[in-house]
């Protein structure tokens, strides 16, 4: 299991590990720059977050960042060398899997001690954080009926109903053009279904053409859906075009208003959050600030009886031993180990992706070599405790504590899968500033460093930069992690909902041939 306790700053660097033969600059370091510490002198510049050789590496030496190999030399490197994708070799290697080798059940906090919420309480049970009519095509060909229905539906028309968080429409670019049956279809209709049942939404309108393969009739029984008055349909061809059917919809939006609007608030327990776990525009910081201020918090919610969903199946690889050695069975530890091979052998086999190894040029700019390194910071959002249950791509997650969604590596994407699966939050880590929103759910953006933090203070909700400044424990900043998300869970605003976004990120994952 990884130590992250290990770490201390020395002046201008990191070292995260007594093991490791690299450190990491905490600030851009000049050449002829003394190490403290190390007995080494900078050769040449390192900017902020990039990696330094502490001793020298022979060609083909694995490179140990937190004792995780994160790459190999591609040549003889000398100490004090800046190590980047330029000199670090990738290629794949042998990992030990030992699956619930360092299993440990989670330390539950007694029930009458744990942490609450004000939460919207369902009749089934389900809890939401947030209370929004949702508008969902069937279809691409109704996406612009929908949004335009939602879009009728303005702060001004809906200030009789302060209940109400929105009308939000979710549509996509699919449903027809594809196959009648298989897995691209049931992967969509899983996730409309995800979002239609989801417990922060309070009543649903579903939009189609009426000549698409995703018919709504049998996608909702797919779903185990039955129209009703809180689940209404419409279908544009029968409803007689586009103006009759935007004010058809505007129609049956105004009658779900007053019954969406009964919604109040009441005190839950914290088991009731299930926060989807991002990262995207990461840096050299990710790995030792706000990524694992992420897990601290994880690893308390988890404790209180909560859920984290870590995804983005592309940012374990390379690191994935570290989650089945945590594995609470061996069907679980398999399970994530088939999906990884699914992807490698099968999804992106001799495909440019980043699971065979490039990372996007912002992470490369940011200090990440490649997907190794990016991987041993993204799997740290997940925090440190057993790993209770892999799911597929938008399936319901049943199990609490910390568990794994398959999903691919673009935010968008993965969060819409999470959502689908029940998160009723999304945390956001950043290093180099991501501008995301997930109607209909509050998303929390989370900064790796203080300079960026303050040049897009609109957009980020903490910053964990403050580790690095020396003002804030990794511990502390969990703690304070956790307690922002349950006044998000609460109501409290975010800063991307203050800004409105989240209108167009809804991005099922299309993983079959469109033709």
């Amino acid at each position: 299991m990884i130590d992250l306790q290990a770490k201390t700053l020395n002046g201008p660097v990191i070292r995260l590990h007594p093991d490791d033969n690299v450190v990491v600059a905490r600030v851009d370091i000049e050449p002829g720059t003394p190490i403290p510490g190390e007995n080494v002198v900078a050769r040449q510049k390192a900017p902020a977050g990039y990696k330094i050789a502490t001793q020298h590496l022979r060609a083909g030496d694995p490179i140990l960042k937190y004792q995780v190999t994160i790459g190999f030399a591609a040549e003889d490197t000398p100490a004090g060398t800046m190590l980047h994708g330029h000199n670090i070799e990738f290629h794949d290697f042998d990992r030990d899997y030992a699956i619930g080798r360092d299993y440990r059940p989670v330390d539950p906090i007694p029930e009458v001690q744990r942490k609450t919420f004000e939460g919207i309480v369902r009749a089934d049970g389900r809890v939401g954080t947030r209370n929004y009519i949702a508008i969902v095509s069937s279809v691409n060909c109704s996406a612009t009926v929908s949004q335009a229905i939602a879009d009728w539906f303005t702060p001004e028309r809906l200030a009789d109903y302060p209940n109400v968080d929105g009308v939000a429409a979710f549509t996509h670019s699919t449903g027809c053009g594809m196959e009648f049956s298989g897995e691209p279809m049931d992967l969509l209709r899983r996730t409309l279904g995800g979002y239609m049942k989801h417990a922060n939404v309070a009543g649903v309108l579903v939009v189609g053409l009426g000549c698409e393969r995703n018919q709504i009739k049998s996608m909702l029984e797919s779903q185990g859906l039955e129209p009703g008055s809180m689940l209404r349909t419409m279908v544009m061809q029968e409803v007689g075009g586009t103006k009759k059917s935007i004010d058809t919809g505007v129609a049956i939006v105004n009658e779900m208003l007053p019954v969406a609007n009964q919604a109040t608030r009441r005190t839950v327990s914290a088991a009731h959050l299930c926060v989807g776990l991002q990262c995207g525009g990461s840096d050299g910081f990710s790995s030792i600030t706000a990524n694992p201020a992420l897990g601290a918090a994880v690893d308390l919610l988890a404790r209180h009886g909560g859920t984290g969903i870590l995804s983005e199946t592309p940012e374990i690889y390379g690191v994935e031993h570290t989650l089945t050695r945590r594995a609470a069975s061996q069907e679980i530890g398999e399970k994530l180990i088939e999906r990884i091979r699914w992807w490698k052998d099968v999804y992106a086999k001799g495909r440019d992706t980043q699971i065979n190894g490039i990372v996007s040029p912002g992470n490369q700019a940011g200090g990440l070599a490649n997907i190794f390194e990016k991987s041993l910071g993204a799997m740290m959002k997940g925090g440190t405790g057993p790993l209770m249950g892999v799911f597929r791509y938008a399936e319901p997650v049943t199990a609490r504590g910390f568990v794994f969604m398959d999903t691919p590596g673009f935010d968008p994407v993965s969060a819409t899968g999470q959502i689908a699966g029940g998160a009723n939050m999304i945390a956001f880590t950043t290093g180099r500033g991501s501008m995301y929103g997930a109607k209909p759910v509050p998303s929390v953006k989370l900064a790796t460093n203080t300079p960026m933090y303050r040049r897009l203070m609109d957009d980020m909700d903490i910053n964990c930069g403050e580790i690095l400044d020396g003002t804030a424990s990794l511990g502390q900043m969990g703690a304070r992690i956790l307690d922002l998300m349950l006044r998000v869970a609460s109501g409290e605003k975010t800063k991307s909902e203050e800004l409105g976004l989240g209108r167009h990120e809804f991005a099922p994952w299309q993983i079959g041939i469109t033709g």
